[in-house]
C-alpha cells in the first residue's frame, strides 16, 4: 500500500520466507517477479497460478555485504569510489531536541522511518506508521519539495503519522508543513545553522523532533 499505483506490473522481495497469506495478498496485484529467500509449498500453489509471474528463490537475499564493499559510480571514462553507508541508528545517540517528548511508539516509528530513508534518493522524506512506508518524496532538488511531495502522495491518513529526513531541515517550512498535515513526530541528522529555528517550530506545532547526527546522502 506504500504506493498502490507503481506496483503495477512491478517487482516484490522479501527478506523472508512467503507464506500463503503473502501469496494470497501478492495474487489480488499484478506483479511480475517474487524474490524471496524461500516460499512455502501452499504459497506457491497460489502464485503459479498467476500467468507468466517468475518466482526467484534467494536463499542469500538477506545476507550481508562484504565489509571491503564499495560503492561506484561511473563518470565518464571512469570511476568514483566511496565506502558504502552502512551506518546504523543506535537509540543511544538519539538526541530529543523538543519540548515535547517522542512517545514509545513514535520513537519505533522514526527509527523505522529513518531506515527506510536511508535507501532511497537525496533530498528524501519518508512518512510512516505502524510499520509501513506510507508517503515517500525522494530524489527532489530541495527539502520542502521532497516533504509536499511525500505528503500529497501519502496512502493513508497523516494525522499520527511520522516523518524521517535524509539530511536536515535548511528551513522551517518543512516542519510547518509537516505539522500542518498532522505529522507528530520528525527524525532528521540536524546540522545546519537554521536547526533551532526548526525546533522552535516544532515545539510551537506540538511535533517531537530528534536528532540522529547521521547524514545519509544518495545519488
Amino acid at each position: 500500500e506504500a504506493d498502490p499505483v507503481s506496483i503495477f506490473g512491478g517487482i516484490i522481495a522479501a527478506n523472508r520466507p512467503v507464506d500463503r497469506a503473502t501469496a494470497e495478498g501478492i495474487h489480488k496485484i499484478f506483479v511480475e517477479i517474487v524474490l524471496a529467500p524461500d516460499f512455502t509449498e501452499e504459497a506457491l500453489e497460489i502464485l503459479r497460478q498467476k500467468a507468466n509471474i517468475r518466482l526467484l528463490k534467494l536463499p542469500e537475499i538477506g545476507a550481508k555485504a562484504p565489509a571491503e564493499e564499495w560503492d561506484l559510480k561511473q563518470v565518464g571514462s571512469g570511476l568514483l569510489a566511496q565506502d558504502r553507508d552502512r551506518l546504523l541508528l543506535r537509540e543511544e545517540i538519539l538526541q530529543v531536541v523538543t519540548r515535547r517528548k517522542p512517545t514509545a511508539e513514535e520513537m519505533e516509528q522514526l527509527q523505522f522511518a529513518m531506515k527506510v530513508a536511508k535507501h532511497i534518493k537525496s533530498n528524501g522524506i519518508v512518512l510512516a506508521r505502524s510499520y509501513r512506508t506510507i508517503g515517500i518524496g525522494p530524489g527532489q532538488v530541495n527539502r520542502i519539495w521532497a516533504v509536499e511531495n511525500a505528503l500529497r502522495q501519502a496512502t493513508g491518513p497523516l494525522k499520527g503519522a511520522v516523518m524521517a529526513s535524509d539530511a536536515f531541515f535548511p528551513f522551517e517550512d518543512c516542519v510547518a508543513a509537516a505539522g500542518a498535515a498532522g505529522i507528530t513526530a520528525i527524525i532528521q541528522p540536524g546540522g545546519s545553522l537554521n536547526d533551532q529555528r526548526s525546533i522552535d517550530k516544532a515545539d510551537e506545532l506540538g511535533v517531537a523532533m530528534v536528532l540522529t547526527g547521521i547524514r545519509h546522502f544518495r545519488h
